[in-house]
């Protein structure tokens, strides 16, 4: 797959062939919902608590005599059917986190960046060298080229630079091609790649 490289300004800057093997799969939603799921489980803070009845701060005293009440037998407030009381099998901290083959991992990730190349959605950039450091450039650079949400991948290291000067414009991240994923790919309307990005990337995954 050959797609033309542009600039930051707009301006050409040569083609460049995409690997089939990486760019121009046929997308598979269940492969990507199988990425996805294991990402965001693997996010998942787990430390969702509750107080068992042994550890509510009450009194231990006998709530009232055992016969003679008319009313049920019972030993402690603290039990889970009073008010204010423990929690019977409630959530307790935990990883949500479950295993998913390496393979199948990379290969999630080539459907995403299929699914992106396949959309439209993809666009190659020679690098992110700017004249000048400012978030102003970055800003007229983003709208010039239509970009609203957008994802830049770099090669190994992110232009710090570029970084620094991106940090406050809504909505532009910026990963290195060692942090690109199936769920920031998705997430975003577009997918900036640089060239040092696509070599890594297909280094990466072949």
């Amino acid at each position: 797959m050959k797609l033309d490289v542009i600039k930051l300004d707009s301006g050409k800057a040569g083609s460049i062939d995409l690997s089939d093997e990486v760019f121009g799969l046929e997308p598979r939603g269940d492969l990507l919902q199988r990425v996805v799921r294991w990402q965001r489980a693997k996010a998942q803070a787990g430390t969702h608590s509750v107080l068992t009845k042994s550890e509510v701060s009450y009194s231990t005293k006998k709530i009232y005599r055992q016969k003679g009440t008319g009313g049920a037998r019972h030993g402690s407030r603290k039990a889970p059917i009073f008010r204010k009381g423990g929690v019977y099998k409630g959530p307790t901290p935990r990883s949500h986190a479950f295993d998913l083959p390496k393979k199948v991992r990379a290969l999630g990730l080539k459907h995403a960046l299929s699914a992106k190349a396949n959309a439209g959605e993809l666009v190659v950039i020679e690098d992110l060298n700017l004249a000048e450091a400012k978030t102003s450039a970055v800003a007229k650079a983003v709208k010039e080229n239509g970009w609203k949400r957008v994802l830049v991948i770099d090669g190994a290291e992110v232009n710090e630079s570029f970084a620094r000067a991106a940090r406050n414009v809504e909505g532009v991240d910026i990963l290195p091609s060692i942090g690109a994923n199936v769920y920031d790919i998705l997430k975003r309307d577009t997918l900036v790649i640089t060239r040092a990005g696509v070599e890594a990337l297909e280094a990466r995954l072949k």
